[in-house]
């Protein structure tokens, strides 16, 4: 009986002391996370926020875990394209109930020198399960740092936005869509956003946090291969990978990574940045492509602006024999985000994709409407976004009809999102 009573008298000291260091955690995690915002997970803001943290005393080793859930209603309608009704198509397809992403990740720093980061997808498939997995080394403090591993590769502002922090449920078509070329059988259909993938850059904030660098090579197959399988290009006889590289400037200080936060009304932020990768492909059947970008975004009070135009040059290997026969691609968007409310966000985006290319007439206008309701207290977001996919100049019907294949005509999207 004496073992016992001493044995609850123990862990009842070794639970309160652990409450205890829970508590000076939960005060101290406002300050870790201003530091590492949002740009260190690439999934939620931690900025501000208090939550679950385990770190030492000295406050060397720090470890947050956080989650994001999004579930989501859609309704998307498809044209006819000019297909006989005998063949009884279908104009109502992919609506119902989805989980775009259900994250459970962890982020933390070790030394002021090394931060990492790790998160699972349970709503991705195949090697895209693991989202991102990394650990970045400050060499020399914002000046210049390494990170290695699998993260978000340095282009498009609409893709290095936190997933939980974008004005719309749904990114531009014109990053997410692939391209289309005059070929009847075809296995390559490039898209213009380079994703997530594995490999290693150097980046760092120069100019009192003014000037930003990132250059990184990168696998350039995407988030869904884990594992090495490049060769060297026969072609161009370098090594075929990613290689890419971005330059932003922000004359008022580091740009919050969200488009639009109920935590950021009292902000003056401005963003311009630059943009460039090339993706060498070894000798099969596939393309070597060149992509260039330029973004600029103002986050002023409750008003959120950004747009930014991408192009991507392709041309096929040789094995392809198509006698060197290269395209050009590009899009572009602008959009805009007003807080009427301080939790009430309206939302208007015009995207415009040249998805047939420059030497064929005609591209794609896709307007959208949506609403944002914030819930801070939870840390709760309602999105809806209506948007519609136009089409102008083409030359023929059968032109027009070919270029929208694979994308809803009309398209409603609600979703709701929770982070930890």
């Amino acid at each position: 009986m004496k073992q016992v009573f001493v044995t609850l008298v123990a862990l009842g000291s070794a639970l309160t002391l652990m409450a205890q260091q829970l508590t000076v955690n939960q005060n101290e995690n406002a300050a870790f996370a201003a530091n590492t915002d949002q740009t260190d997970n690439g999934v939620v803001s931690l900025a501000g926020r208090k939550g679950f943290s385990i770190q030492t005393q000295k406050g060397d080793f720090v470890f947050m875990p956080y989650m994001m859930i999004q579930t989501s209603g859609t309704y998307n309608y498809y044209a006819d394209e000019g297909l006989d009704p005998a063949y009884n198509q279908d104009n109502v397809m992919n609506s119902g109930f989805a989980i775009p992403y259900a994250v459970l990740g962890f982020t933390g720093k070790a030394f002021d020198k090394v931060s990492f980061n790790l998160s699972i997808n349970a709503a991705g498939s195949g090697g895209a399960i693991l989202q991102q997995a990394w650990f970045d080394v400050k060499l020399a403090d914002d000046a210049l740092a390494i990170k290695t591993g699998k993260f978000k590769t340095p282009f498009q502002s609409g893709f290095l936005t936190i997933l939980g922090g974008t004005l719309f449920p749904c990114v531009p078509v014109s990053m997410t869509s692939a391209v289309i070329l005059p070929y009847a059988l075809n296995s390559v259909n490039p898209k213009l956003m380079t994703g997530w993938d594995l490999g290693v850059e150097a980046h760092g904030l120069l100019f009192k946090k003014r000037l930003g660098y990132e250059v990184g090579i990168f696998n350039g197959t995407g988030g869904s291969v884990n594992s090495a399988t490049k060769t060297l290009s026969d072609d161009l006889h370098i090594p075929s990978l990613l290689y890419a590289a971005r330059l932003s400037y922000m004359p008022m200080g580091p740009m919050p990574a969200v488009q639009g936060d109920a935590k950021y009304l009292n902000e003056n932020k401005l963003l311009f940045a630059v943009s460039a990768n090339t993706n060498i492909e070894s000798e099969n059947e596939s393309t070597n492509d060149t992509r260039f970008g330029a973004e600029a975004a103002w986050m002023y009070h409750r008003l959120y602006l950004s747009g930014e135009a991408y192009l991507m040059h392709m041309g096929f290997t040789d094995r392809m024999h198509l006698d060197g026969q290269t395209y050009d691609f590009w899009g572009a968007y602008g959009q805009a985000g007003f807080f009427v409310t301080k939790t009430l966000q309206l939302a208007a985006r015009y995207d415009f994709f040249d998805r047939n290319g420059h030497d064929a007439n005609g591209f794609l206008n896709m307007p959208a409407a949506g609403v944002n309701i914030f819930f801070p207290s939870c840390n709760m977001k309602l999105q809806a976004m209506y948007q519609y996919v136009g089409r102008f100049n083409h030359d023929t019907q059968v032109d027009r009809d070919n270029d929208d294949l694979g994308l809803a005509r009309h398209s409603a999207t609600v979703q709701l999102q929770y982070t930890f």
